[in-house]
């Protein structure tokens, strides 16, 4: 069982920077694959951004790569995205999640969920 806590949500100007925490409890934290998604209103939930359990491998959408960095550190159970460069597209509710298998960018391989965290950037 692992429990996800997502926070540093807020609202930015656009080119300004955020960085988001999720913090997991549970003692098989290390062993999860992590992802970043978000969700705009009226639209779907995205993948943004993941990590391997061990942090050597990182994976990007598109639309954040050169903007974003996802890592984590195993020993505190936290994972951290650094948003730069946002833009008013970016802004949509991020969740933090965990996975052990299946395709990255997909929800649906994820198994747990943080509560989300709003992420709003003016123009």
């Amino acid at each position: 069982q692992v429990q996800l806590v997502e926070s540093g949500g807020g609202l930015v100007q656009a080119g300004g920077s955020l960085r988001l925490s999720c913090a997991a409890s549970g003692r098989t934290f290390s062993t999860y694959f992590m992802g970043w998604f978000r969700q705009a209103p009226g639209k779907e939930r995205e993948f943004v951004t993941g990590i391997t359990w061990i942090g050597t491998s990182t994976y990007y959408a598109d639309s954040v790569k050169g903007r974003f960095t996802i890592s984590r550190d195993n020993a505190r159970n936290t994972v951290s995205l650094q948003m730069n460069s946002l833009k008013p597209e970016d802004t949509a509710v991020y969740y933090c999640a965990a996975r052990r298998s299946g395709d990255y960018d997909q929800a649906r391989s994820y198994e747990y969920w943080g509560q989300g965290t709003q992420v709003t950037v003016s123009s």
